[in-house]
């Protein structure tokens, strides 16, 4: 990553990409717990486009970045002349003159993809309605850190993952990383509500070649079979806010409960992005069980963004 890089869509990023984020989050993890300074950016800083409201994404990279020595500028959808008709190309180009990377939180991804294309400094897509990349870095990291897993070296076809819920932007990036790794992925999720069929298509691509199978189910169950993580979001993304009570009827039987992992492996873990709505797809018992990650999985955003700000910014 000596060139500028962006980070748009797992899709587009190889294996050793992937590693070498993995790798350095468990090394700037190590760093940070014993107390250590580790300030490589200082001087730099980043620009933080956020059009959707955030609590764990807005943290991780503000904080992390003050943390690697940098600036972090937070910028919401009232604060630029792109609400008054300036032109994405022109923003681009002018942020490139005074910041060192753009992060974006935003709902259309074309708007980051047209961001990147002309912005000469790296861009860092921090959610959009199709994918949302940095957090399944994360969850990644999350899951060799608690299986003990080296990542370099772990045959990852081994590795059993149940989605269960929407088909949505945390579930796409979750297929692009199943494409690209190569471990199983099963995703449970009602009929009509299957997630994007061309990143599947891609990722059915890269998955022949990696060795990952990725199945699409519409049993929790069934899918929960065998796994070694269990992993939910909401059920209504944000923008979906009036689908919310259709959608407690339709998904009811994909709430990740007590009953369900019990058909789970016994070593199982259970993830969920957050924020969580608990009751509907998550109930109390399970987040705050034995068997849950979910706060480890949060704080893990800090050490993996900086590790993607870090070494697409050095």
């Amino acid at each position: 990553m000596t060139k500028k890089k962006d980070l748009i869509s797992i899709s587009e990023f190889s294996v050793d990409d992937i590693m070498e984020i993995l790798c350095f989050s468990a090394s700037i993890k190590k760093k940070f717990k014993s107390g250590r300074s580790f300030s490589p950016l200082r001087g730099k800083s980043i620009a933080m486009i956020f059009h959707k409201p955030s609590t764990r994404t807005r943290l991780s990279f503000e904080v992390g970045m003050h943390q690697l020595g940098g600036t972090a500028l937070y910028l919401g959808e009232q604060d630029l002349q792109l609400k008054r008709g300036e032109s994405v190309s022109d923003t681009a180009l002018t942020f490139s003159r005074y910041v060192d990377g753009v992060v974006i939180r935003t709902y259309s991804h074309q708007f980051v993809v047209d961001f990147a294309r002309f912005a000469s400094v790296p861009v860092i897509n921090a959610l959009t309605d199709l994918c949302h990349p940095c957090q399944i870095l994360a969850d990644l990291f999350t899951i060799i850190e608690k299986k003990n897993i080296n990542p370099t070296s772990f045959d990852f076809s081994k590795l059993r993952i149940a989605y269960i819920g929407d088909g949505n932007n945390v579930c796409n990036s979750w297929i692009s990383a199943a494409g690209c790794l190569g471990f199983n992925l099963i995703v449970a999720c009602p009929s009509g509500y299957e997630p994007d069929s061309n990143v599947l298509n891609k990722a059915h691509e890269r998955a022949n070649k990696s060795g990952g199978d990725i199945e699409i189910l519409h049993s929790a169950i069934d899918a929960v079979a065998d796994a070694e993580v269990i992993y939910t979001d909401v059920w209504a993304s944000m923008g979906k806010d009036d689908e919310i009570e259709k959608r407690k009827k339709i998904f009811h039987s994909f709430q990740v409960n007590s009953e369900l992992i019990k058909h789970a492996r016994s070593d199982a873990i259970v993830m969920h992005c957050l924020p969580a709505h608990r009751g509907d797809e998550i109930t109390d018992e399970v987040i705050d069980g034995l068997m849950s990650v979910v706060f480890d999985q949060a704080e893990n955003r800090l050490h993996v963004q900086k590790a993607i700000l870090y070494l697409l910014l050095r």
